[in-house]
């Protein structure tokens, strides 16, 4: 596959995350949630400090046939320290899947996602 259709799948997955972001808290606007350009370093989505209280996730973002689950969620972990790591990840044809630390899962269990 060529890179500019890789970095195309990368950026519907990116655009695709963002909106569900924006689906699911409508208090966010299109200025607090920003996909961020391909090769830019840090996290997939650029948060504002208003979307950082609501979706406190620093995000990655993959749209890979083959995956390195460790690598990618290395990749989430290194950027904002402040945010929890959260991997996104799918295939041509599957569902959107996402990967957090187990304790970071139970705690959005037992208190909501703060």
């Amino acid at each position: 596959m060529q890179t500019s259709s890789r970095k195309q799948k990368g950026r519907v997955a990116q655009q695709y995350v963002r909106d569900k972001v924006l689906e699911y808290f409508p208090e966010l606007t299109e200025n607090d949630v920003r996909s961020t350009s391909m090769g830019v370093s840090g996290s997939d989505l650029q948060l504002s400090e208003k979307a950082m209280e609501v979706f406190p996730y620093s995000t990655e973002i993959k749209n890979q046939e083959s995956l390195s689950i460790w690598s990618a969620l290395k990749q989430a972990e290194s950027e904002n320290r402040k945010l929890t790591p959260l991997l996104v990840f799918k295939r041509n044809r599957s569902e959107v899947y996402c990967a957090l630390k187990f304790e970071d899962f139970l705690r959005i269990l037992k208190n909501g996602s703060k």
